[in-house]
Parts: C-alpha cells; sequence; structure tokens
C-alpha cells in the first residue's frame, strides 16, 4: 500500500511530504521510499499562520478561514506528489492546551476535505486528539517509527528530532521501558530571533553567548518536569528570549545564546539517559554550529543523521505520518502508551472517503516488530 505522508511541523514554513510503499513479510514491515518534498506555505498565507499562533488572539473567522487555506495548501501539496492509496495528513498545529503538566486538547487545522476532493483518495486526519482522550500528551507520535529504527542498535539509544521543538525518544530509559518527549525549544527561539532561520548557523557562530542569559532561560521550570512531557509556542513564543534579553543585547549574540540554549537542554537528557547512540533528524541538523555546541557538550554521544537508517533527516516526521497511515488503514495501533502517557495504544485519526466508497484492507491481528526503509 503506497500512502502519502504530510505534515507542516511547529517550524510553520511549508508542508513536508512522503510516499512510502510499506509491504508486510512477517512481522517486518518495509518501506520503499518513492518520494519525499516540501512545499513552502505561500507568503501570505504564512504571515496569517503567524499572526494566528500565540501570544496572538485570532476570532473564529479567521480560524475557518485558515482551517481552509492550509486544508487547500495541503492539497496542492498532495497534487504535487507520486500517486498513492491513501493520504495521511497532520495538518499544522494552532495551539497545544497544557495545564499542570496535563495536555487538555490540541487543535491541528487544514480541512481534509479539501484534500480528498482535489485528489479523489481517502485522508487519515487529525491524528493527535485520540491519544489527547486517551489521556496522553498527543506527542511525540514519532515515538512509534522511533522505537523500530532503533531496534537492534547496540548499546543505550535514542532518537532525536529537531525541528521547531526538540523531541527525544530513549529506547531503554530504565525498568519503565521506552520514554518519548519534547525536551525544549530546538530551532523554535533561534527562527523567531533571526527569521526565517539562522542559514548555516553563520550568526550563531559569529555571537559570544550571555551566560548571565543563558542561566536564566535555563531555570524555565519546563526543564525540571518529569516525562512523559510536551511544550511548544504556547510557552516559547517569539518574544520569549528577547523579553528577558532586553534590546541591548546584539543580536548575534542572542543567536548564540538561544543555540546554546537549545544544545544544553537537549545534552542535558542525553547525558542524564547516558545515551551511546543518538539518531538526529530534522531541519537543525543543518545548523552546524547548533551540532557543534550539542557534541561538545554531550562528548560520549555518537550523533547519527537518520539518513544512515534509510531516513532523510527533513522528511522523518513526514514518512512517521505515511506509517500511521497505514497502520490505520490496517486497524493497527500507533502509539506506545510509555511514550505518550496514555491510558492504553490507540487506532489513530479520522477517515474522510476519496471520491469512490472507502475500502480498507482487512485488519492485521499484529503488529509488525521491525521496519526496514529502502
Amino acid at each position: 500500500m503506497r500512502v502519502l505522508g504530510l505534515i507542516s511541523g511547529t517550524s510553520h514554513d511549508g508542508i513536508d511530504s512522503a510516499v512510502v510503499d510499506w509491504s508486510l513479510d512477517g512481522g517486518t514491515l518495509t518501506g520503499r521510499i518513492v518520494h519525499v518534498g516540501e512545499r513552502p506555505y505561500e507568503a501570505g498565507l504564512r504571515a496569517r499562520i503567524v499572526a494566528a499562533l500565540p501570544p496572538h488572539r485570532v476570532d473564529m473567522g479567521e480560524v475557518c478561514a485558515l482551517d481552509t487555506l492550509v486544508g487547500q495548501a495541503f492539497a496542492d501539496a498532495a497534487r504535487d506528489c507520486p500517486w498513492a492509496d491513501l493520504i495521511c495528513s497532520h495538518g499544522q498545529t494552532f495551539f497545544h492546551w497544557v495545564a499542570d503538566g496535563r495536555v487538555l486538547g490540541t487543535l491541528q487545522l487544514g480541512q481534509p476535505a479539501w484534500i480528498a476532493e482535489r485528489t479523489g483518495l481517502p485522508v487519515v486526519s487529525d491524528v493527535r486528539v485520540r491519544d489527547v482522550a486517551a489521556g496522553g500528551q498527543g506527542a511525540p507520535l514519532v515515538s512509534y517509527l522511533d522505537l523500530l529504527l532503533l531496534a537492534g542498535l547496540p548499546g543505550r539509544t535514542g532518537a532525536l528530532n529537531l525541528g521547531g521543538i526538540a523531541n527525544l525518544t530513549v529506547a531503554e530509559a530504565g525498568s519503565g521501558g521506552p520514554v518519548a518527549y519534547d525536551t525544549g525549544p530546538a530551532c523554535a527561539l533561534i527562527d523567531a530571533a533571526a527569521p526565517p532561520y539562522d542559514a548555516d548557523g553563520a550568526l550563531g557562530a559569529a555571537g559570544t553567548v550571555d551566560e548571565k542569559l543563558l542561566a536564566e532561560l535555563l531555570a524555565e521550570p519546563y526543564y525540571a518536569q518529569d516525562p512523559p512531557k510536551t511544550t511548544g509556542k504556547e510557552l516559547f513564543t517569539p518574544g520569549y528570549a528577547r523579553a528577558r534579553a532586553g534590546d541591548g543585547l546584539p543580536l548575534p549574540d542572542l543567536v548564540a545564546t538561544l543555540t546554546a540554549l537549545t544544545a544544553e537542554t537537549v545534552a542535558a537528557e542525553l547525558r542524564r539517559h547516558r545515551l551511546d547512540t543518538v539518531v538526529v533528524s530534522g531541519g537543525g541538523i543543518r545548523n552546524p554550529t547548533l551540532m557543534g555546541m550539542l557534541r561538545a557538550r554531550a562528548p560520549h554521544t555518537r550523533l547519527v543523521a537518520s539518513d544512515e537508517l534509510g531516513v532523510p533527516a527533513g522528511a522523518k516526521e513526514a514518512v512517521a505520518f505515511s506509517l500511521f497511515g497505514w497502520l490505520t488503514a490496517h486497524g493497527l495501533p500507533a502509539t506506545v502508551p510509555g511514550c505518550t502517557g496514555a491510558a492504553g495504544a490507540r487506532v489513530l485519526g479520522t477517515l474522510t472517503p476519496g471520491s469512490g466508497p472507502l475500502t480498507l484492507p482487512e485488519p492485521l491481528a499484529e503488529a509488525p516488530v521491525a521496519i526496514r526503509l529502502l
């Protein structure tokens, strides 16, 4: 079955896509990656998305408009991709409702009917909320793929995604089994300070870390919370760092300090779990200043790009959503309760029919135990 995965992450710069042809043989699921791509948001739409994110407030008319416009953008991205049997769309996260460490709701916009109408294909969408309803954080859902990828690697292993927010999956975190959680900002604060992003880490490399500001930022209570935990731009708003730094700090120094913040908060978790090998993906992997700071702060951890395991570093989450679509179509859960904190594993998403009758494969009794990506 060919499944197209679509996602726009917390950097909200565009739509990542991956078409994967999945086949199951015994307990091994093989995915042949047919296509990966990225379609940037049109500038006007991206500006409206940014204006709707916390701490801004919008009315329901704008919510309705964004649900339509983002859905149409996802439909356009889907039409750019090779043929598939099914689409799994994450949409765009606009709010992740967290209170006292518990996720009470999560909102992704991007009306799937537009995708189904323009492609004629069935669409799995609204993927996170079922895990939330079961008492989970709704994230990091990618932990399901991570644990399959990490299986068989020697030593203590983890998987790290450096998008707008950084998330970490640890294969074995003591007697409790695997864990996964958001460590804090990855590129979100850096991008906000130097929009749209710090190309090649040049600003961060040119600046000097302000140790006083860094210490103040590291005092954020979120970092001391125990997993499972998730966060987003509801906490790490665009003005989060500048409000603490004031206007007197030169931009290169601010970017260097924010890069060090990401590196230190991530490295602290790698050290805490004594990880030997970490598979890294996401846009942050293209920032050599960030990666250099991370390696310096976690010298005993080998950082390996996910490309070496067959998953393009910039498309891992799109591949993951392709996998979630395949799992949902076959009636299989796509969550790891120990990673999200849910009461149990759940089949994810809602289904929007395509142009014909909704026909699904026969449900599978057992989930795959291994994965191979080509």
